[in-house]
Protein backbone atom coordinates (compact mmCIF):
# COMPACT_ATOMS: atom_id res chain seq x y z
CA UNK A 1 0.00 0.00 0.00
CA UNK A 2 1.48 3.00 -0.91
CA UNK A 3 1.85 6.34 1.27
CA UNK A 4 -0.09 9.61 0.16
CA UNK A 5 3.37 11.05 -0.74
CA UNK A 6 3.63 8.31 -3.53
CA UNK A 7 -0.01 9.62 -4.96
CA UNK A 8 1.09 12.79 -6.79
CA UNK A 9 -0.57 15.02 -4.67
CA UNK A 10 0.26 18.78 -3.92
CA UNK A 11 2.69 19.10 -0.94
CA UNK A 12 0.39 21.35 1.04
CA UNK A 13 -2.69 18.69 0.62
CA UNK A 14 -0.49 16.04 1.93
CA UNK A 15 0.41 17.94 4.67
CA UNK A 16 -3.00 18.67 5.66
CA UNK A 17 -3.98 14.98 5.42
CA UNK A 18 -1.20 14.00 7.58
CA UNK A 19 -1.81 17.06 9.97
CA UNK A 20 -5.42 15.26 10.58
CA UNK A 21 -4.31 11.79 11.55
CA UNK A 22 -4.16 9.85 8.09
CA UNK A 23 -0.68 7.93 7.11
CA UNK A 24 -1.53 5.66 4.61
CA UNK A 25 -4.36 5.94 2.24
CA UNK A 26 -7.83 3.63 2.08
CA UNK A 27 -7.93 1.32 -0.30
CA UNK A 28 -10.53 2.91 -2.62
CA UNK A 29 -8.14 6.44 -2.28
CA UNK A 30 -5.13 4.30 -3.38
CA UNK A 31 -7.34 3.54 -6.34
CA UNK A 32 -8.70 6.51 -7.52
CA UNK A 33 -6.26 9.66 -6.19
CA UNK A 34 -2.96 8.63 -9.13
CA UNK A 35 -5.51 7.67 -11.59
CA UNK A 36 -7.25 11.26 -11.52
CA UNK A 37 -3.79 13.13 -10.64
CA UNK A 38 -1.50 12.14 -13.96
CA UNK A 39 -4.24 11.66 -16.19
CA UNK A 40 -7.60 13.81 -15.54
CA UNK A 41 -10.62 11.09 -16.96
CA UNK A 42 -13.99 10.42 -15.90
CA UNK A 43 -14.21 8.16 -13.64
CA UNK A 44 -16.59 5.54 -11.38
CA UNK A 45 -15.58 4.78 -8.07
CA UNK A 46 -17.93 1.74 -6.40
CA UNK A 47 -16.96 1.58 -2.80
CA UNK A 48 -18.67 1.24 0.39
CA UNK A 49 -19.93 4.23 2.85
CA UNK A 50 -17.03 5.07 5.42
CA UNK A 51 -14.12 4.01 3.52
CA UNK A 52 -12.74 7.11 2.40
CA UNK A 53 -14.86 8.34 -0.86
CA UNK A 54 -14.92 11.87 -0.08
CA UNK A 55 -10.97 12.54 -0.11
CA UNK A 56 -10.31 9.58 -3.44
CA UNK A 57 -12.63 12.66 -5.00
CA UNK A 58 -12.03 15.64 -3.31
CA UNK A 59 -7.67 15.28 -2.98
CA UNK A 60 -7.74 15.17 -6.88
CA UNK A 61 -9.83 17.43 -7.49
CA UNK A 62 -8.17 20.27 -5.30
CA UNK A 63 -4.84 19.34 -6.39
CA UNK A 64 -6.59 20.24 -9.88
CA UNK A 65 -8.03 23.77 -8.87
CA UNK A 66 -6.60 26.90 -9.29
CA UNK A 67 -6.67 29.33 -6.34
CA UNK A 68 -6.30 32.41 -7.96
CA UNK A 69 -8.91 31.97 -10.20
CA UNK A 70 -12.15 32.80 -8.61
CA UNK A 71 -13.99 31.17 -10.72
CA UNK A 72 -16.08 27.39 -10.11
CA UNK A 73 -13.89 25.10 -11.41
CA UNK A 74 -16.04 22.15 -9.48
CA UNK A 75 -19.00 20.93 -8.84
CA UNK A 76 -19.89 18.40 -6.17
CA UNK A 77 -23.80 16.93 -6.32
CA UNK A 78 -24.90 14.86 -3.35
CA UNK A 79 -28.47 14.02 -2.10
CA UNK A 80 -28.81 15.60 1.46
CA UNK A 81 -27.97 18.57 3.58
CA UNK A 82 -25.98 16.23 5.72
CA UNK A 83 -23.91 14.87 3.45
CA UNK A 84 -23.56 18.24 1.85
CA UNK A 85 -22.41 19.74 4.88
CA UNK A 86 -19.54 16.54 5.46
CA UNK A 87 -18.41 17.16 2.19
CA UNK A 88 -18.15 20.42 2.35
CA UNK A 89 -16.56 20.13 5.73
CA UNK A 90 -13.87 17.27 4.63
CA UNK A 91 -12.61 19.77 1.50
CA UNK A 92 -12.31 22.93 3.86
CA UNK A 93 -9.87 20.63 6.07
CA UNK A 94 -8.21 19.41 3.16
CA UNK A 95 -7.43 22.54 1.52
CA UNK A 96 -6.51 24.72 5.26
CA UNK A 97 -2.91 25.06 3.52
CA UNK A 98 -4.10 26.35 0.39
CA UNK A 99 -4.73 29.94 0.50
CA UNK A 100 -7.38 31.47 -1.96
CA UNK A 101 -9.09 28.25 -1.89
CA UNK A 102 -13.24 28.97 -1.29
CA UNK A 103 -15.66 26.19 -1.20
CA UNK A 104 -19.64 27.00 -1.07
CA UNK A 105 -22.97 24.81 0.68
CA UNK A 106 -25.61 24.97 -1.40
CA UNK A 107 -28.63 23.17 0.35
CA UNK A 108 -32.30 23.33 1.45
CA UNK A 109 -33.68 24.38 4.54
CA UNK A 110 -31.19 27.18 5.14
CA UNK A 111 -30.81 31.14 4.72
CA UNK A 112 -30.57 31.21 0.28
CA UNK A 113 -29.26 35.03 0.87
CA UNK A 114 -26.80 33.84 3.03
CA UNK A 115 -26.09 31.03 0.36
CA UNK A 116 -26.07 33.41 -2.38
CA UNK A 117 -23.46 36.07 -0.57
CA UNK A 118 -21.51 32.38 -0.91
CA UNK A 119 -21.75 32.29 -4.65
CA UNK A 120 -20.96 36.01 -5.33
CA UNK A 121 -17.74 35.76 -3.41
CA UNK A 122 -16.49 33.15 -6.60
CA UNK A 123 -15.82 29.71 -4.69
CA UNK A 124 -13.44 27.80 -6.62
CA UNK A 125 -15.48 24.16 -5.31
CA UNK A 126 -19.16 24.12 -5.28
CA UNK A 127 -21.36 21.45 -2.84
CA UNK A 128 -24.86 21.53 -3.25
CA UNK A 129 -28.11 19.34 -3.51
CA UNK A 130 -29.78 19.06 -6.60
CA UNK A 131 -32.62 20.95 -6.00
CA UNK A 132 -31.59 24.02 -3.87
CA UNK A 133 -28.63 24.28 -6.82
CA UNK A 134 -31.35 24.25 -9.78
CA UNK A 135 -32.92 27.16 -7.70
CA UNK A 136 -29.52 28.79 -8.01
CA UNK A 137 -29.69 28.09 -11.79
CA UNK A 138 -33.23 30.13 -12.18
CA UNK A 139 -32.04 32.80 -10.34
CA UNK A 140 -28.83 33.09 -12.63
CA UNK A 141 -26.55 32.95 -9.49
CA UNK A 142 -24.06 30.30 -10.28
CA UNK A 143 -21.44 30.32 -13.30
CA UNK A 144 -20.52 27.15 -14.71
CA UNK A 145 -18.53 28.10 -17.15
CA UNK A 146 -14.94 27.28 -15.93
CA UNK A 147 -16.25 23.69 -14.72
CA UNK A 148 -13.91 21.17 -15.32
CA UNK A 149 -15.14 18.91 -12.69
CA UNK A 150 -18.30 17.76 -11.97
CA UNK A 151 -19.09 15.15 -9.13
CA UNK A 152 -22.17 13.17 -8.91
CA UNK A 153 -21.96 11.43 -4.86
CA UNK A 154 -23.79 8.57 -3.39
CA UNK A 155 -25.38 8.33 -6.80
CA UNK A 156 -27.87 5.58 -6.30
CA UNK A 157 -29.12 7.74 -3.49
CA UNK A 158 -30.27 10.29 -5.88
CA UNK A 159 -31.63 8.10 -8.15
CA UNK A 160 -33.57 7.01 -5.13
CA UNK A 161 -34.80 10.19 -4.35
CA UNK A 162 -35.97 11.22 -8.06
CA UNK A 163 -33.39 13.51 -8.83
CA UNK A 164 -32.90 12.73 -12.24
CA UNK A 165 -34.42 15.63 -13.57
CA UNK A 166 -32.32 18.43 -11.85
CA UNK A 167 -29.72 16.27 -12.22
CA UNK A 168 -29.79 16.43 -15.82
CA UNK A 169 -30.39 20.30 -15.62
CA UNK A 170 -27.93 20.76 -13.88
CA UNK A 171 -25.23 18.90 -15.89
CA UNK A 172 -26.41 20.61 -19.13
CA UNK A 173 -25.48 23.87 -17.48
CA UNK A 174 -21.88 22.70 -17.36
CA UNK A 175 -19.03 22.48 -20.10
CA UNK A 176 -18.98 19.31 -22.41
CA UNK A 177 -15.31 18.56 -22.07
CA UNK A 178 -15.66 18.81 -18.04
CA UNK A 179 -14.63 15.79 -16.51
CA UNK A 180 -17.40 13.54 -14.41
CA UNK A 181 -16.67 11.44 -11.22
CA UNK A 182 -19.36 9.32 -10.24
CA UNK A 183 -19.18 7.25 -6.65
CA UNK A 184 -21.49 5.06 -4.83
CA UNK A 185 -21.56 2.44 -2.05
CA UNK A 186 -23.81 0.27 -4.32
CA UNK A 187 -24.28 0.48 -8.50
CA UNK A 188 -27.43 -0.86 -9.08
CA UNK A 189 -28.60 -1.46 -12.47
CA UNK A 190 -30.45 1.80 -13.20
CA UNK A 191 -27.48 3.63 -12.29
CA UNK A 192 -25.39 1.63 -14.68
CA UNK A 193 -27.73 2.44 -17.85
CA UNK A 194 -27.37 6.08 -17.18
CA UNK A 195 -22.98 5.70 -16.95
CA UNK A 196 -23.75 6.87 -21.04
CA UNK A 197 -25.56 9.53 -20.65
CA UNK A 198 -23.30 11.33 -17.85
CA UNK A 199 -19.71 9.84 -18.70
CA UNK A 200 -17.20 9.04 -21.33
CA UNK A 201 -15.41 5.96 -21.45
CA UNK A 202 -15.33 6.20 -17.66
CA UNK A 203 -12.26 4.32 -15.98
CA UNK A 204 -14.31 1.74 -13.38
CA UNK A 205 -12.28 1.87 -9.87
CA UNK A 206 -14.71 -0.95 -7.44
CA UNK A 207 -12.93 -1.62 -4.40
CA UNK A 208 -14.81 -4.96 -2.85
CA UNK A 209 -17.21 -6.83 -4.70
CA UNK A 210 -20.71 -5.28 -6.06
CA UNK A 211 -23.81 -4.84 -3.98
CA UNK A 212 -22.38 -6.19 -1.03
CA UNK A 213 -22.51 -4.81 2.78
CA UNK A 214 -18.80 -3.82 4.42
CA UNK A 215 -17.05 -6.53 5.41
CA UNK A 216 -16.13 -5.59 9.14
CA UNK A 217 -20.16 -5.69 9.79
CA UNK A 218 -21.54 -8.79 11.54
CA UNK A 219 -24.80 -9.28 10.19
CA UNK A 220 -27.36 -11.20 12.88
CA UNK A 221 -31.31 -11.54 13.15
CA UNK A 222 -33.32 -12.08 16.47
CA UNK A 223 -37.00 -13.95 15.90
CA UNK A 224 -40.23 -12.98 17.80
CA UNK A 225 -43.42 -12.89 17.75
CA UNK A 226 -44.94 -8.85 15.96
CA UNK A 227 -46.12 -7.60 19.20
CA UNK A 228 -42.90 -8.53 21.33
CA UNK A 229 -40.84 -6.73 18.56
CA UNK A 230 -40.34 -3.46 21.11
CA UNK A 231 -39.95 -5.45 23.84
CA UNK A 232 -37.12 -7.22 21.63
CA UNK A 233 -35.60 -3.77 21.18
CA UNK A 234 -35.42 -3.24 25.14
CA UNK A 235 -34.14 -5.94 25.52
CA UNK A 236 -31.05 -5.53 23.45
CA UNK A 237 -30.45 -2.09 24.32
CA UNK A 238 -30.12 -3.23 28.19
CA UNK A 239 -27.68 -6.03 27.15
CA UNK A 240 -25.28 -3.65 25.13
CA UNK A 241 -25.26 -0.96 28.03
CA UNK A 242 -22.49 0.85 25.62
CA UNK A 243 -24.51 0.98 22.75
CA UNK A 244 -24.35 3.88 19.96
CA UNK A 245 -27.01 2.92 17.06
CA UNK A 246 -29.53 3.97 14.82
CA UNK A 247 -32.32 2.38 14.89
CA UNK A 248 -34.62 2.25 11.36
CA UNK A 249 -38.38 1.90 11.61
CA UNK A 250 -40.64 1.85 7.96
CA UNK A 251 -42.71 4.58 8.49
CA UNK A 252 -42.39 8.42 10.23
CA UNK A 253 -45.39 8.07 12.72
CA UNK A 254 -43.97 4.59 14.01
CA UNK A 255 -40.47 6.07 13.96
CA UNK A 256 -41.75 8.81 16.63
CA UNK A 257 -44.14 6.34 18.07
CA UNK A 258 -40.54 4.14 18.95
CA UNK A 259 -38.75 7.46 19.96
CA UNK A 260 -41.31 8.30 22.57
CA UNK A 261 -41.55 4.89 23.63
CA UNK A 262 -38.03 4.87 24.48
CA UNK A 263 -37.59 8.14 25.67
CA UNK A 264 -40.59 7.60 27.93
CA UNK A 265 -39.06 4.13 29.40
CA UNK A 266 -35.87 5.93 30.48
CA UNK A 267 -33.86 5.68 27.64
CA UNK A 268 -31.82 8.15 25.85
CA UNK A 269 -32.82 8.72 22.46
CA UNK A 270 -34.51 10.78 19.96
CA UNK A 271 -36.32 10.08 16.58
CA UNK A 272 -35.16 12.04 13.04
CA UNK A 273 -37.76 12.07 10.31
CA UNK A 274 -39.19 14.55 7.40
CA UNK A 275 -41.99 16.07 9.91
CA UNK A 276 -39.23 17.42 12.19
CA UNK A 277 -38.43 21.36 10.97
CA UNK A 278 -34.81 21.68 9.68
CA UNK A 279 -33.96 23.43 12.96
CA UNK A 280 -35.06 19.92 15.43
CA UNK A 281 -32.97 18.29 12.69
CA UNK A 282 -29.87 19.64 13.38
CA UNK A 283 -30.46 19.77 17.35
CA UNK A 284 -31.21 15.85 16.88
CA UNK A 285 -28.32 15.23 15.16
CA UNK A 286 -25.88 17.59 17.08
CA UNK A 287 -26.72 15.98 20.13
CA UNK A 288 -26.57 12.29 18.41
CA UNK A 289 -22.97 13.21 16.93
CA UNK A 290 -21.77 14.39 20.86
CA UNK A 291 -22.86 11.23 22.04
CA UNK A 292 -25.36 12.45 24.40
CA UNK A 293 -28.13 10.70 22.90
CA UNK A 294 -27.50 6.64 22.60
CA UNK A 295 -29.56 5.59 20.43
CA UNK A 296 -31.63 7.23 16.92
CA UNK A 297 -34.79 6.39 16.08
CA UNK A 298 -34.88 7.63 12.09
CA UNK A 299 -36.47 6.36 8.93
CA UNK A 300 -34.25 6.03 5.88
CA UNK A 301 -34.91 8.90 4.07
CA UNK A 302 -33.58 11.04 6.93
CA UNK A 303 -30.80 9.06 7.63
CA UNK A 304 -29.59 9.08 4.22
CA UNK A 305 -26.22 11.42 3.97
CA UNK A 306 -25.78 11.17 8.15
CA UNK A 307 -21.98 10.65 8.94
CA UNK A 308 -21.38 9.70 12.51
CA UNK A 309 -18.54 7.55 13.46
CA UNK A 310 -17.89 5.06 16.17
CA UNK A 311 -21.58 3.31 16.11
CA UNK A 312 -21.64 0.48 17.51
CA UNK A 313 -24.94 -1.11 16.14
CA UNK A 314 -27.66 -0.80 13.79
CA UNK A 315 -30.72 -1.81 14.51
CA UNK A 316 -33.36 -2.92 11.89
CA UNK A 317 -36.49 -2.50 13.69
CA UNK A 318 -38.46 -3.52 10.00
CA UNK A 319 -36.32 -4.76 7.15
CA UNK A 320 -36.49 -2.67 3.97
CA UNK A 321 -38.24 -4.00 0.83
CA UNK A 322 -35.26 -3.10 -1.09
CA UNK A 323 -32.07 -5.49 -0.42
CA UNK A 324 -30.13 -2.22 -1.36
CA UNK A 325 -31.60 -0.55 1.66
CA UNK A 326 -30.32 -2.73 3.73
CA UNK A 327 -26.59 -3.07 2.28
CA UNK A 328 -27.01 1.17 3.04
CA UNK A 329 -27.93 0.90 6.44
CA UNK A 330 -25.66 -1.72 7.73
CA UNK A 331 -22.81 -0.02 5.83
CA UNK A 332 -23.41 3.13 8.44
CA UNK A 333 -21.30 0.78 10.90
CA UNK A 334 -18.24 -1.01 10.65
CA UNK A 335 -16.61 2.40 9.17
CA UNK A 336 -12.87 3.09 8.58
CA UNK A 337 -11.61 -0.23 10.12
CA UNK A 338 -13.52 -0.84 12.42
CA UNK A 339 -16.18 -3.28 13.09
CA UNK A 340 -20.15 -3.07 13.74
CA UNK A 341 -23.18 -5.01 14.15
CA UNK A 342 -26.23 -4.71 12.03
CA UNK A 343 -28.89 -5.97 13.80
CA UNK A 344 -32.94 -7.24 12.72
CA UNK A 345 -35.58 -8.03 14.59
CA UNK A 346 -38.19 -10.18 12.47
CA UNK A 347 -41.22 -12.47 12.37
CA UNK A 348 -41.70 -15.85 11.21
CA UNK A 349 -43.62 -13.52 7.62
CA UNK A 350 -39.95 -11.88 7.49
CA UNK A 351 -37.59 -14.71 7.11
CA UNK A 352 -37.62 -14.63 3.26
CA UNK A 353 -36.18 -11.10 3.27
CA UNK A 354 -33.45 -12.41 5.41
CA UNK A 355 -32.63 -15.41 2.60
CA UNK A 356 -33.08 -12.54 -0.36
CA UNK A 357 -30.44 -10.14 1.24
CA UNK A 358 -27.90 -13.35 2.32
CA UNK A 359 -27.98 -13.41 -1.84
CA UNK A 360 -27.31 -9.79 -2.42
CA UNK A 361 -24.51 -9.53 -0.01
CA UNK A 362 -23.24 -12.62 -0.46
CA UNK A 363 -23.04 -13.30 3.64
CA UNK A 364 -24.65 -15.53 5.75
CA UNK A 365 -26.88 -13.86 8.46
CA UNK A 366 -26.40 -15.17 12.12
CA UNK A 367 -29.23 -16.63 14.04
CA UNK A 368 -29.27 -15.19 17.93
CA UNK A 369 -31.67 -15.38 20.78
CA UNK A 370 -32.70 -12.78 22.59
CA UNK A 371 -31.34 -12.99 25.85
CA UNK A 372 -33.00 -13.77 28.97
CA UNK A 373 -33.84 -11.48 32.01
CA UNK A 374 -31.06 -13.17 34.15
CA UNK A 375 -28.41 -12.48 30.96
CA UNK A 376 -29.17 -9.40 30.83
CA UNK A 377 -29.03 -8.35 34.33
CA UNK A 378 -25.86 -10.50 34.87
CA UNK A 379 -24.31 -8.20 31.77
CA UNK A 380 -25.39 -4.78 33.38
CA UNK A 381 -24.03 -6.39 36.46
CA UNK A 382 -20.38 -6.25 35.20
CA UNK A 383 -21.09 -3.12 33.20
CA UNK A 384 -21.47 -1.23 36.43
CA UNK A 385 -18.55 -3.21 38.07
CA UNK A 386 -16.40 -2.16 34.64
CA UNK A 387 -17.07 1.37 35.95
CA UNK A 388 -16.64 1.68 39.17
CA UNK A 389 -12.84 -0.20 38.07
CA UNK A 390 -12.34 2.42 35.70
CA UNK A 391 -14.10 5.86 37.36
CA UNK A 392 -11.03 8.33 37.87
CA UNK A 393 -10.48 9.42 40.95
CA UNK A 394 -10.64 13.18 41.71
CA UNK A 395 -7.49 13.92 44.92
CA UNK A 396 -10.48 16.76 46.16
CA UNK A 397 -12.16 13.69 47.22
CA UNK A 398 -9.80 13.00 49.96
CA UNK A 399 -11.39 15.80 52.11
CA UNK A 400 -14.52 13.85 52.23
CA UNK A 401 -13.35 10.65 53.31
CA UNK A 402 -13.20 11.22 57.10
CA UNK A 403 -16.83 12.03 56.76
CA UNK A 404 -17.51 9.30 54.50
CA UNK A 405 -15.92 6.55 56.78
CA UNK A 406 -17.58 7.67 59.77
CA UNK A 407 -20.82 7.09 58.10
CA UNK A 408 -20.60 3.29 56.67
CA UNK A 409 -18.56 2.43 59.68
CA UNK A 410 -21.42 0.12 60.62
CA UNK A 411 -20.99 -2.11 57.47
CA UNK A 412 -18.69 -4.60 56.54
CA UNK A 413 -17.11 -4.78 53.25
CA UNK A 414 -19.39 -6.85 51.49
CA UNK A 415 -22.48 -5.06 52.83
CA UNK A 416 -21.01 -1.92 51.34
CA UNK A 417 -19.90 -3.74 47.66
CA UNK A 418 -23.64 -4.86 47.86
CA UNK A 419 -25.45 -1.54 48.76
CA UNK A 420 -23.09 0.36 45.96
CA UNK A 421 -24.07 -2.20 43.55
CA UNK A 422 -27.75 -2.71 44.28
CA UNK A 423 -28.30 1.26 44.16
CA UNK A 424 -27.79 1.14 40.35
CA UNK A 425 -28.85 -2.54 40.01
CA UNK A 426 -32.21 -3.13 41.88
CA UNK A 427 -34.32 -1.63 38.97
CA UNK A 428 -32.91 -4.09 36.50
CA UNK A 429 -33.47 -6.83 38.61
CA UNK A 430 -37.06 -5.75 39.41
CA UNK A 431 -37.83 -4.87 35.62
CA UNK A 432 -36.58 -8.72 34.48
CA UNK A 433 -37.70 -10.93 38.07
CA UNK A 434 -39.90 -12.72 35.67
CA UNK A 435 -39.32 -11.78 32.27
CA UNK A 436 -40.76 -14.18 29.59
CA UNK A 437 -38.95 -15.95 27.15
CA UNK A 438 -39.27 -13.23 23.68
CA UNK A 439 -37.80 -16.29 21.19
CA UNK A 440 -39.53 -17.87 18.65
CA UNK A 441 -39.06 -21.43 17.10
CA UNK A 442 -38.14 -21.04 13.47
CA UNK A 443 -41.00 -23.13 11.46
CA UNK A 444 -39.22 -26.00 9.30
CA UNK A 445 -40.45 -24.90 6.04
CA UNK A 446 -39.55 -21.39 5.07
CA UNK A 447 -41.83 -19.00 2.65
CA UNK A 448 -40.91 -18.95 -0.85
CA UNK A 449 -39.55 -15.84 -2.24
CA UNK A 450 -41.68 -14.02 -3.84
CA UNK A 451 -45.03 -15.98 -2.69
CA UNK A 452 -47.71 -13.24 -2.69
CA UNK A 453 -49.77 -14.96 0.06
CA UNK A 454 -49.62 -18.38 2.19
CA UNK A 455 -51.30 -21.63 0.99
CA UNK A 456 -55.44 -22.01 2.26
CA UNK A 457 -53.92 -24.94 4.44
CA UNK A 458 -51.24 -22.25 6.06
CA UNK A 459 -54.32 -19.91 6.31
CA UNK A 460 -56.84 -23.05 8.01
CA UNK A 461 -54.29 -23.40 10.25
CA UNK A 462 -54.04 -19.88 11.67
CA UNK A 463 -57.42 -19.77 11.64
CA UNK A 464 -57.39 -22.60 13.90
CA UNK A 465 -54.45 -21.16 16.21
CA UNK A 466 -54.72 -17.37 16.03
CA UNK A 467 -58.79 -16.78 15.77
CA UNK A 468 -61.09 -15.80 13.09
CA UNK A 469 -60.02 -13.95 9.97
CA UNK A 470 -61.90 -11.89 7.89
CA UNK A 471 -61.51 -11.25 4.35
CA UNK A 472 -61.13 -7.43 3.18
CA UNK A 473 -60.98 -5.93 -0.27
CA UNK A 474 -58.88 -2.89 -0.98
CA UNK A 475 -58.42 -0.69 -3.69
CA UNK A 476 -55.05 -0.77 -4.51
CA UNK A 477 -53.36 -3.71 -7.02
CA UNK A 478 -50.65 -4.94 -9.07
CA UNK A 479 -51.39 -1.86 -11.34
CA UNK A 480 -50.27 0.44 -8.04
CA UNK A 481 -46.83 -1.40 -8.29
CA UNK A 482 -47.94 -3.28 -4.48
CA UNK A 483 -46.28 -6.31 -2.96
CA UNK A 484 -47.68 -8.04 -0.10
CA UNK A 485 -44.82 -5.82 2.46
CA UNK A 486 -46.28 -2.40 0.90
CA UNK A 487 -50.20 -3.34 1.65
CA UNK A 488 -49.41 -4.55 5.33
CA UNK A 489 -47.65 -1.04 5.51
CA UNK A 490 -49.99 0.43 4.73
CA UNK A 491 -52.63 -0.71 7.41
CA UNK A 492 -50.04 -0.32 9.77
CA UNK A 493 -49.99 3.29 8.68
CA UNK A 494 -53.37 4.17 8.42
CA UNK A 495 -54.48 2.60 11.28
CA UNK A 496 -51.28 3.60 13.47
CA UNK A 497 -50.98 -0.22 14.75
CA UNK A 498 -48.70 -3.15 14.38
CA UNK A 499 -50.88 -5.49 16.39
CA UNK A 500 -53.10 -6.15 13.82
CA UNK A 501 -52.68 -9.89 12.42
CA UNK A 502 -52.72 -10.39 8.71
CA UNK A 503 -53.13 -13.21 6.62
CA UNK A 504 -53.60 -14.46 3.14
CA UNK A 505 -53.45 -11.35 1.01
CA UNK A 506 -54.70 -12.03 -3.16
CA UNK A 507 -53.61 -9.11 -5.37
CA UNK A 508 -55.26 -8.68 -8.09
CA UNK A 509 -54.51 -6.16 -10.83
CA UNK A 510 -56.32 -3.22 -9.52
CA UNK A 511 -57.18 -4.91 -6.08
CA UNK A 512 -56.26 -7.08 -3.52
CA UNK A 513 -57.87 -8.95 -0.78
CA UNK A 514 -56.40 -9.24 2.63
CA UNK A 515 -57.36 -11.60 5.37
CA UNK A 516 -56.89 -9.33 8.85
CA UNK A 517 -58.82 -10.49 12.28
CA UNK A 518 -61.74 -10.35 12.65
CA UNK A 519 -61.31 -7.99 16.59
CA UNK A 520 -59.70 -5.76 14.54
CA UNK A 521 -62.04 -5.32 11.64
CA UNK A 522 -64.01 -2.26 12.68
CA UNK A 523 -60.84 -0.37 13.83
CA UNK A 524 -59.61 -0.85 10.35
CA UNK A 525 -62.58 0.05 8.38
CA UNK A 526 -62.78 3.53 10.58
CA UNK A 527 -59.34 4.47 10.12
CA UNK A 528 -59.67 4.08 6.49
CA UNK A 529 -62.63 5.99 6.86
CA UNK A 530 -61.09 9.32 8.17
CA UNK A 531 -59.15 11.39 5.10
CA UNK A 532 -56.81 12.84 8.27
CA UNK A 533 -55.24 9.08 8.55
CA UNK A 534 -55.66 8.40 5.22
CA UNK A 535 -54.93 11.03 3.15
CA UNK A 536 -54.44 8.68 -0.19
CA UNK A 537 -58.07 7.82 -0.24
CA UNK A 538 -57.77 4.09 -0.27
CA UNK A 539 -60.70 1.96 0.06
CA UNK A 540 -61.52 -0.34 2.15
CA UNK A 541 -64.30 -2.63 2.74
CA UNK A 542 -65.68 -6.21 3.73
CA UNK A 543 -65.36 -8.51 0.46
CA UNK A 544 -67.92 -10.81 -0.23
CA UNK A 545 -68.13 -13.97 1.76
CA UNK A 546 -67.75 -16.19 -1.33
CA UNK A 547 -64.21 -16.07 -3.21
CA UNK A 548 -63.21 -13.86 -5.44
CA UNK A 549 -63.48 -13.93 -9.35
CA UNK A 550 -59.94 -14.82 -10.72
CA UNK A 551 -59.55 -12.09 -13.17
CA UNK A 552 -58.46 -13.81 -15.97
CA UNK A 553 -62.02 -15.01 -16.65
CA UNK A 554 -62.56 -11.01 -17.37
CA UNK A 555 -65.80 -11.46 -14.66
CA UNK A 556 -66.62 -8.58 -13.66
CA UNK A 557 -65.75 -7.84 -9.66
CA UNK A 558 -68.51 -7.05 -7.62
CA UNK A 559 -66.08 -4.25 -6.15
CA UNK A 560 -65.91 -2.53 -9.14
CA UNK A 561 -67.88 0.37 -10.45
CA UNK A 562 -68.61 1.73 -13.31
CA UNK A 563 -67.51 5.07 -11.57
CA UNK A 564 -63.97 5.01 -9.55
CA UNK A 565 -65.47 6.03 -5.86
CA UNK A 566 -62.00 7.71 -5.00
CA UNK A 567 -61.80 10.61 -7.22
CA UNK A 568 -62.82 11.78 -11.10
CA UNK A 569 -59.95 9.71 -12.69
CA UNK A 570 -59.20 6.54 -13.31
CA UNK A 571 -56.09 6.91 -11.33
CA UNK A 572 -55.59 4.83 -8.04
CA UNK A 573 -54.60 7.77 -4.96
CA UNK A 574 -51.85 4.58 -3.99
CA UNK A 575 -50.26 5.58 -7.53
CA UNK A 576 -47.65 7.88 -7.60
CA UNK A 577 -46.13 9.55 -10.81
CA UNK A 578 -42.88 8.31 -12.70
CA UNK A 579 -39.59 9.03 -12.25
CA UNK A 580 -37.27 9.32 -15.31
CA UNK A 581 -34.18 8.82 -13.60
CA UNK A 582 -34.21 5.42 -15.87
CA UNK A 583 -34.91 3.11 -12.67
CA UNK A 584 -38.60 2.83 -14.02
CA UNK A 585 -39.48 2.72 -10.41
CA UNK A 586 -42.01 4.33 -8.31
CA UNK A 587 -40.94 6.11 -5.34
CA UNK A 588 -40.59 4.57 -1.85
CA UNK A 589 -43.30 5.39 0.45
CA UNK A 590 -41.09 7.02 3.61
Amino acid sequence: MPNFQELGLNPLLIEAVEALGFKEPMPVQAEVIPALTANPTDLVGLAQTGTGKTAAFGLPVLHHTDPKLNKTQALVLCPTRELCLQISRDLRSFAVNIPGIKIASVYGGASIELQIKQLVEGPQIIVATPGRLNDMIRRKRVDFSHVKWAVLDEADEMLDMGFQEEVDTILDETPADKHTLLFSATMPEEVERILSKYMNDPVIKSIGKRNTGTANVKHIYYMVQARDRYAALKRLADFNPRIYAIIFCRTRIETQEIADSLIRDGYSADSLHGDLSQAARDNVMNRFRKKTLQMLVATDVAARGLDVNDLTHVINYNLPDDSEVYIHRSGRTGRADKTGTCISIINLKEKFKIRQIEKKIGREFAKAKIPTGVQVCEKQLFHQIDRMENVEIDTEIESFLPVIYRKVEWMDREEIIKRFVSLEFNRFLEYYRDARDLNVEEDSRTPKEGRESDNTRDRKKRKGDEGQFTRLFISVGRKDKVLPPQIIGLINEVTRSREIKIGRIDIMDSYSFVDVDTDSVGRILKAFGNDNSNPRGVRIEKASEREFVPEKRKTRSPFQRSKPPHNSGSESPWRKPERKFGSGRGKKSK
